[in-house]
This record gives structure tokens, sequence and C-alpha cells, in this order.
């Protein structure tokens, strides 16, 4: 991997020839796609902060933490930010990363850039191919070996994507970052990818693969529980082929499909899997979010809040993950809840409360404001009074007293809203006009132009030295956006509605989860009648097949578990310290239980276990005084758990889960398993065939998984009896 960074390994046995070669990177950091507007007409996408930090910066310190030692990045629009961004940040002056730009304006797409980059004849060797937008933490160490051993064997395999495993939602049909459904079939014995997928037409409830694939591979088998990391290991012929072929734009759709079908070069693509490390890149607004919180809960170690990497601030890290910067100016009646970040120099006023939110450096939020699952950029001012849930606001926007931003509101830069308006769900706005739809033949990267929101053709001027973007026309249309608002409303649209809450930072709306939950269920009740659906766990294989490593298996759907539990406890705390109705709790975890594709059951215990989590934490001097603080969290959320106890199968999983936190994280409140079990009953949460079934299955068991069957045995003996008497 060429010189070595101190403590790192060698991928290779040929250490000489490794020497030779330092390691190169490609990071792109031009996205080629429109999904972040209006936002990145003013600034480019890598510049954007996640969790006060620019994109690339993750970007770059994973690159050189990983044994990268000279990166190129390719710079399109916005260049001249980008540039000057690096040339004043310390990646200038690593003694052993070298970081270099390239510039082009004349690039529209991926395949161009790689084409610029092939012309002025940089690469030397195997390099990696990111975008700039990407956070990982992940050893590249195994996959660099993988793919040089593959490249001795054989000149033809000239590419490595890096993939993970990542359940979509049977109802949305996408994954945890909303992005679509991905179909690969991937050969188990040699990894190599023979089928890509990312645009399936979930209507049919079917897909067509070339029979020959089948065929001609025994080992073959179909997933659409994978992640596309967009982190590839490329050899340099992969630049020569996008000279070769201008037809190709896109990295996916053009380039990696286009090989899997060309069966005359025999070019081949592998893929490497990785399990207990974090990979994903931010595509869309649900990813954005979805990334920053995978961040604040420490996923992304060592790149989050409190330690120092790349020039960033370094934040405090306080209980139930609130991290505050210095300087900050906080009333004593404000309330901060948990999972937020707080930037350096920002005041915030009485009786504000401000819950699972990024606040920016420098804001100024006002007093009785309330901030929810938001991100709130730098120098941001929130006057009185204000309410904010799941929304964007960039730098410098004001927000008159009164003013309310409903779930899913993007405000681009210095954008001011007026006293007391009421920006409209899903809406985007900016100092930019959205007069006329622009030209849609371009391919764009990564992503086809089908956010929803209608592109523009506005009338600016761009200083291609300076990076800015002027509007000529500066007039302020105060109806709008209220009394003293000036920016424009962009409409939305027909037939874009779907687009917006599908890729929004916003929770799924309660109607609408109704709505494709129902027409789901429709579809598959026909399909299945048709016979013709996909099998519910997502691969097929063939009569010959297998050797799927279920230790794998495993490791992936823990991973998906520690996910969704974190979350579940991170809105269910928001919801105990902000008293959210329990109406929008369900909705919030509803909208989890999709992105993450858990059951019923799966919901019941991550909300069983955070409200236990809550009482172990909540000061206590005795046994006692914890049972009756278990008491009064199970008594005032007792209907929130009962919405997802519909059959026993559920009641016994949250017995199971009781049972599981006794035992490990919570051997505190094991002495208090037979009362708490007893109330359970008693709030006619838990009913005694549950109850009676749990002991039963435990029959059989060795004398320590009975542990909770003994202290509770009084109990289940009474249940029993009355039982009896009843019968």
């Amino acid at each position: 991997m060429g010189a070595q960074k101190k403590g790192a390994t060698r991928v290779s046995e040929d250490v000489d020839a490794l020497a030779r070669q330092p390691l190169q990177a490609v990071l792109l950091a031009d996205s080629f796609a429109t999904k972040f507007r209006p936002i990145t007409l003013e600034r480019p996408k890598v510049l954007l902060p996640l969790v006060n930090v620019p994109m690339i910066n993750y970007t770059l310190a994973w690159l050189e933490s990983a044994g990268v030692e000279e990166v190129f990045v390719f710079c399109c629009a916005h260049s001249r930010q980008v540039i000057d961004y690096l040339e004043n940040s310390e990646w200038y002056s690593q003694p052993n990363f070298l970081v270099r730009t390239i510039q082009s304006h004349d690039s529209i797409s991926a395949g161009d850039a790689l084409r610029v980059i092939y012309e002025r004849n940089v690469i030397h060797g195997d390099f990696v191919l990111i975008s700039g937008d990407t956070v990982s933490n992940m050893s590249l160490t195994q996959a660099l070996q993988e793919h040089k051993e593959r490249k001795k064997k054989d000149n033809n395999a000239v590419m490595t994507m890096i993939i993970k495993r990542s359940k979509p939602s049977p109802i949305t049909h996408q994954s945890r970052l909303g992005t679509d459904e991905l179909f690969m079939a991937i050969d188990t014995s040699t990894k190599q990818l023979l089928y890509f997928e990312d645009k399936a037409d979930h209507s049919k409830g079917t897909i067509s693969l070339d029979k020959t694939l089948l065929a001609d591979n025994s080992s073959i088998v179909l997933h659409n529980d994978k992640q596309d990391c967009y982190i590839d290991i490329c050899s340099p012929e992969v630049l020569s082929l996008f000279t070769d072929n201008f037809d190709y734009q896109h990295l996916r759709r053009h380039f990696v499909k286009g090989l899997l079908l060309d069966d005359i070069m025999g070019y081949k693509i592998y893929t490497h899997e990785i399990h207990s490390s974090y990979a994903a890149r931010i595509d869309n607004y649900r990813s954005y979010d979805i990334v920053s919180k995978d961040i604040i809960q420490r996923w992304t170690y060592p790149y989050v809040p409190d330690v120092k990497f790349c020039g960033n601030r370094a934040a405090k890290l306080e209980r139930q993950g609130m991290y505050r910067a210095p300087e900050i100016v906080q009333s004593c009646s404000s309330q901060i809840g948990p999972f937020t970040v707080i930037g350096c120099g920002t005041k915030i006023g009485s009786d504000t409360k401000v819950s699972n939110s990024v606040i920016g450096e420098g804001c100024t939020i006002g007093s009785n404001v309330s901030i929810e699952g938001s991100y709130i950029w730098d120098s941001v001012t929130i006057e009185d009074g204000c309410e904010l849930r799941h929304v964007i606001v960039c730098d410098g926007v004001i927000l008159k007293a009164g003013a309310v931003l409903k779930p899913g509101v993007v405000l681009s830069f210095k954008v001011v809203i007026g006293q007391g308006f009421v920006v409209p769900a899903y809406s985007k706005v900016s100092l930019l006009q959205q007069p006329t739809v622009e030209d849609s033949d371009e391919e764009l990267e990564y992503a086809d132009n089908s956010s929803g929101t209608v592109e523009i053709s506005f009338r600016v001027t761009t200083d291609k030295l300076n990076g800015e973007m002027t509007s000529e026309s500066s007039e302020t249309h105060e109806s709008e956006l209220g009394s003293g608002g000036v920016g424009y409303i962009w409409s939305i649209c027909e037939g874009g509605h779907e687009e917006e809450w599908r890729h929004s930072i916003a929770p799924i709306p309660a109607d609408k989860f109704a709505e494709i939950t129902q027409t789901t269920d429709d579809d598959h009740e026909l399909l299945t009648q048709d016979g013709t659906a996909l099998p519910p766990s997502g691969e097929l294989k063939s009569d010959s097949f297998s050797n799927i490593s279920e230790d794998d298996e495993m490791e992936d759907s823990k991973d998906d578990s520690a996910y969704f539990e974190k979350e579940v406890e991170a809105t269910f705390l928001r919801a105990v310290h902000e008293n959210v109705k329990v109406e929008h709790v369900i909705l919030e975890v509803n909208s989890l239980r999709l992105s993450y594709n858990m059951t019923s059951s799966d919901c019941a215990g991550a909300i069983f276990y955070s409200m236990m989590k809550l009482a172990l934490e909540t000061p206590h001097a005795s046994a006692s005084e914890l049972l009756q603080i278990a008491t009064n969290v199970i008594s005032t959320w007792q209907r929130l758990l009962k919405s997802y106890l519909p059959e026993t199968d559920e009641e016994i999983e949250v017995i199971l889960k009781f049972e599981e936190m006794c035992l490990e994280s919570g051997k505190e409140i094991s002495p208090l398993f037979a009362l708490i079990l007893q109330l359970l009953y008693d709030k006619d949460l838990i009913e005694e065939d549950a109850i009676l079934t749990w002991a039963n299955e435990k029959e059989g068991a060795d004398e320590s998984d009975k542990v909770f069957i003994k202290q509770a045995e009084k109990f289940i003996q009474w249940l029993r009896e009355a039982s009896e008497e009843e019968d």
C-alpha cells in the first residue's frame, strides 16, 4: 500500500512492488445530481456541514487513515469554492498525505470526470474511487489484498465494489438511507458481481435474469438486502474503459451494467462485503438525517463530534449523547435533550427546548423555541416562540418571532421567514427564483432527475473565479413568506409529493404510512395469487448452492437490530423530555420500523428496553425507589407499548427482552423481575397466555436459564391455578 502509515499492515506478499507504488484515490467533489437543490445552487454538496463538519473532511480523514497517500479531488460545480477551502485547510499541510485538485467546468457526469483524470495521466496503479459525500471507518487492507490477488490471476478483474448488508423496507422498497431497493446477483464462491439493478419495477413483483447466468454459475445468489457503499477499488483499466466508451456517464447505471452485459471483452467486477465497519453515502435528505444520527450515536468512530480530526472543534460528550462545544451561552430554564450537538458560540434563550438536533456555530436562539429532529447550520437567528420539527436551516437564515417550519422544510442560505408565518411541509425556500423548467437531457451521476422538484433555469450570474452566485432580481415577495419575509417558495411538480416524503428528513406522515401499507398488502396478496412474487428472503438460489456464512448473516442482523434499538431509544427519550404525544411517538417508531424492516415484536422489545433503561438511569437510592420509578414509567407510557402488542408473540418478546436486559446491561433491576412482570400483567400489557407459554418453554432448559422462572415461581403458579379454575 505504498509507504505505510504507522501501525498499518502490508496487503500483499510482494512488498517491494507495493513500496514502489503509493496508493492513490480519486475523490469526486461533485455528485452530478440535483437532490440537494436549492442549497447546492450556492454551495457545493461536499462543503455542506454534516454534524458541523464539511462532508469532504469525513471522506479525506478516512482515506488518510486507510493508507491512501495521494488524493486527486475532482472539482466541477463551484470548483473555486472547493479549491479555496482545501488550500486554506490542514489537508494541504499533511506530511504523508498529498491532496491535489483537478478542475473542470465542462464535465456533466462521473464518466466525464474519469475521462479527464485519464487525460491528465496522474493515476499509475490501483486506486480508490469515492464520492466526497461518503462517511466510512472501514479498513481497506483486506479488500485491497483480495483485489490485488485476483488481478494477479485474472487481468480482467478491474473493480471491487464495497457493499454492506441493509434490508430494505418491504413497504417503501427503500433502504434506511432512502435509496431504492437494490438487486445484486453475486457468485458466492468468487464474490463476482453478475447482475446489478437499482431501478426494479416493483409493480410486476418479478425481475428478469438471463438464464445463462444460472446455467453458468452454480453458486449464484440474488440479493435485495445489500447496500452499495459507493467505495470502489479500481485498476487503471477502469479509466481507459471510460475513455473508450463515451456513452459511459453514470458509474452504476452505465459502467457497471455495461461491463456485466459485455460478454466480448470479459471484464469482471467483484464485491467485498463489510460487516462490523461503517460506510454510507449521503444521497438525499433522508440519508443526510440518518448518517448524522449515526455520527452522533458513534457508529462512525473515530469520526465523531468529541474527537478532533481535520481541524474540527471537538465538543464535550455528556450524558445521553449530548455534545456541547465551548463558549455556549444557555439559559438555566432551557432544555437540551438527548442526541443533540450544540456548536461553538451559540446562545439559547429561556424555556427553549432542543432535542435530537444539530445546532451550528454562532446561532442565536430566542425564548420558548421548540427544535426537534432538525439541522440548524451556522449564524442562524431564531426569534422567540418559533417551532421547528424535522427541518434543515442553512447559514444566515432569520426566523422572525412565532414562525413555524413544518416537517420536511428546507431553507436555503440567508432566507428570512416573516413573523408568525407557517412554512408548509416539504417546502424548499431560496433567495433564488424558480421560473422555468430546464433541459433534462443531461445524465446525472448516481441519481435520476426524479426528486420531484422542478429544475430551474434561473437568471443569475455565476462568477467562475470566486464561485459566488448572485441573483439579478432581489425583490421581495412578502406574500410568499409573510411580513418581512425574503425568498421564494419553490413549487413541486405534479407527482413530486411522493418523492418529497420518500427523501425527506421528516418521518413518513401517518396517512401516507397507512396508505402505502394497505397498497403493499393488496399487491402482495395479488402477486401471491399470481404465483410470481419474489421469495420474502430476497434471495434466489440454484439447487446446488450453498455456502453463505451464517455467522456473517447473524452479525449483520445484529447490526440492524442495534441501529434500530438506538434510534427507538433516542425517539423515546425525546418524547419523555419534551412531553411528546403518544400518537407522534408511534408515528416516528413506525417510520423507523419501515426504514429498518422490523416487526411489531422488534418495536415492542426496543420500546420496553428504552423504558427500563430510563428507569435505571433515573437517580434512586434503593430497590424500592427503582421499583416505584419503573412503575411510573410503565404507567405513563403503557399506551405506547400496548400499540405494539397485538398478539401473544409480541408479549413474549417483551418478557425475553426483559430477561436479556436483567442478565446483561440492567443487572440492578434483575431482583425486581417478578414484581415488574406482575405489574405488566396487572396493566393488561401482557396476558397470562404469554407468561405461561414463556414458562412452559423454559421447562427443558438448563438451570442457569431458569433464574427468572424461579424468581416468578409463585406468580406463575397463581396464574396456572387461576387458569385451571376457569377451565
